[in-house]
């Protein structure tokens, strides 16, 4: 609650559960800031954690909006909750009763997201009253810490009035002075990099170790490893692209007070020991009910949210009349409340999609069976760990994103429309690369056909079905087969390429067809 301007604020995580609750009231100035460091950032907001002495901020870490460098928030959402989204989360009463966006979003995690992914696992934090001054000296602070290109395009916004205070879940609890190790890793469990989140979400161990091995190996801003609340792997928020042979060697030696092993196994058990941890807790089964709930995807919910905000609807405006399905109709002839429902489970499912997976792991001592936290044996090493899973960065997405979801959604089809389809097949001579090239022409959705004849391949490029594809080819050539599918790739061409000489004819094709006496070059048809 609010008094005289300064909030009360009782948290909700672990310190609860371990009955370590404190209730505080303060307002953090200007000479509070340099006990707050850097740790990393995301698009709209910057955290940092505590490093100062103070039991009522020890173990927290601090959530701050940003700016952009031009004025605007990062976000670029207003302060307050527009008409349609009160009435959006009309049955939510705390959300409908504050007219603070960002207190909002806090009691979204704690009345939406934390009842459907389990409270021991989200937590919600507190709203903490900040001076400017207090933030404008944290700016200062952690410039030189951040990467080039956030820096270039948002700062920290000074106009805010409050800040997000949370657990550090990077950190077990300090239930006594003596400091225990502590490894913790952070996943963005929906980006795609190397790795492809269906492991992650399949069930199958084997599939989940070779996710998180594909994370190790791509990080980018996905994957985040710390020591005792440190940051020893991935990016600050910049990304790291892939990691080197420095880079591995680096984390073995890191590794050394908490995992046991020689060198070189340190880091293979560890990704072991996360990948098992994600197996068995099962907090992604969780994790998918939510994202479920977007049944009918921005497709079917950019419909319904036209409705709501009484606007026609511009995707069915685009398609015309005649082109607009019976789907689309039957969408637009729902009620009010059915309409909420759909666009609000869309934005819930998205938090979903959106949010980061922190588990944090501790070696269990001997003689230790009263710990209040899960275990898992890791056998490589022959230590038991404590362990303990939150969701974090569940936050609530604003109902006017709907048409920048729906554009982003038709640039992620466009892309993988476009597949290239590659096609091993004997291009022995020009008769042969003119009927193979009349085939595959015939199938719908073809982009662009290039034959290479001295790799004896075809590469197909469009929303074909390569099904159809090779079925073409095969008429003509029945031992032809698929090499590959897969997004196009821009590639360097040779400005000068030898090309094996072919016969004027072969022996499968009419003899009395003639070409020119040259060599041939790639052929295409756009």
């Amino acid at each position: 609650m609010e008094k005289d301007g300064i909030f009360r604020m009782c948290s909700d995580g672990e310190q609860l559960k371990l009955g370590q609750r404190r209730v505080m009231e303060v307002v953090l100035e200007k000479k509070d800031a340099a006990d707050w460091a850097y740790r990393g950032e995301g698009a709209a907001n910057l955290v940092l954690a505590y490093t100062g002495s103070s039991p009522a901020f020890i173990g927290k870490v601090m959530r701050l909006q940003k700016a952009r460098i031009n004025g605007s928030k990062a976000s670029n959402s207003p302060t307050a909750l527009t008409a349609h989204e009160l009435l959006l989360w009309k049955d939510v009463d705390d959300i409908v009763a504050t007219s603070n966006k960002e207190l909002a979003c806090q009691l979204y995690v704690k009345h939406v997201m934390s009842p459907l992914l389990g409270s021991a696992y989200v937590d919600a934090g507190m709203r903490v009253p900040v001076s400017r001054e207090f933030l404008e000296s944290v700016e200062k602070n952690v410039i030189s810490q951040r990467p080039a290109s956030r820096v270039d395009a948002t700062k920290v916004d000074t106009q805010s009035d409050t800040v997000l205070l949370m657990s550090d879940h990077s950190l077990f609890p300090r239930v006594t002075q003596e400091v225990e190790p502590c490894i913790s890793v952070e996943i963005k469990v929906s980006e795609y990099s190397e790795y492809d989140p269906l492991d992650l979400f399949s069930g199958s161990n084997d599939r989940i170790h070779k996710a998180i091995k594909d994370l190790f190996s791509t990080p980018q801003n996905n994957f985040r490893v710390f020591l005792n609340g440190s940051l020893i792997f991935g990016g600050l928020g910049g990304g790291a692209h892939s990691t080197n042979l420095a880079i591995r060697g680096a984390f073995e030696d890191a590794l050394k007070g908490v995992i046991q092993g020689g060198d070189g196994k340190r880091t293979k058990s560890f990704l072991q020991l996360v990948a098992e941890t994600v197996h068995k807790s099962g907090v992604l089964d969780r994790l998918l009910e939510a994202q479920k709930l977007d049944n009918l995807d921005i497709e079917g919910a950019i419909h319904a949210y036209y409705d709501i905000i009484s606007e026609p609807c511009m995707v069915c405006g685009e398609l015309g009349k005649e082109k607009v399905s019976q789907k689309y109709l039957s969408l637009h002839s729902m009620s009010l409340d059915e309409s909420l429902k759909m666009v609000k489970d869309f934005l819930i499912a998205t938090s979903a999609k959106d949010c980061s997976l922190m588990i944090s792991f501790r070696p269990r001592k001997d003689g230790n069976p009263g710990s209040p936290y899960n275990n898992l044996y890791l056998e490589s090493t022959n230590q038991t760990f404590d362990y303990k899973v939150n969701f974090i960065d569940l936050d609530l997405k604003h109902l006017g994103k709907m048409e920048e979801y729906y554009e982003l959604d038709k640039k992620i089809v466009n892309c993988y429309n476009q597949m290239k389809t590659v096609v091993s097949v004997e291009l022995l001579c020009s008769k042969c690369r003119k009927k193979v090239m009349k085939l595959i022409a015939t199938v719908e959705g073809i982009t662009s056909i290039v034959l290479d004849p001295s790799k004896n391949t075809v590469t197909v490029t469009g929303d074909a079905d390569p099904v159809k594809i090779i079925g073409k080819v095969r008429k003509f050539r029945k031992n032809a087969m698929v090499v590959s599918i897969g997004p196009p790739q821009t590639e360097k061409k040779d400005e000068k390429k030898d090309v094996p000489y072919t016969p004027k004819v072969c022996q499968r094709c009419d003899v009395w067809y003639v070409i020119a006496e040259d060599g041939y070059s790639y052929c295409s048809i756009m």
